[in-house]
């Protein structure tokens, strides 16, 4: 079962929240998924961006690959950076 780090959309028209989750890489983008690792709101001013290290660590370390905006915003968060020299 190949995993995905992905944005799930949340909230009502024009106003999105995110929730970071792990899925499987068949799911839908708002279906089922293995665990939320975060969420992201960009309609705040600053956004707001909150990831459980530990939990996004361990799925990277197993192999879920993240989307590309997930990736951005674990570089954001700065999880990447600590996957990647903890390698």
């Amino acid at each position: 079962m190949a995993t995905k780090i992905r944005l799930r959309r949340l909230g009502a028209k024009k106003n999105p929240f995110y929730r970071l989750v792990v899925a499987d890489s068949n799911a839908p983008r708002d279906g089922r998924f293995i665990e939320e690792i975060g969420f992201y709101d960009p309609t705040k001013r600053p956004e707001v961006l909150q990831i459980d290290e530990e939990k996004a660590l361990k799925w990277l370390t197993t192999g879920a690959q993240p989307s590309d905006t997930a990736k951005s915003l674990l570089r954001q968060a700065g999880i990447l950076n600590k996957f990647h020299t903890n390698k």
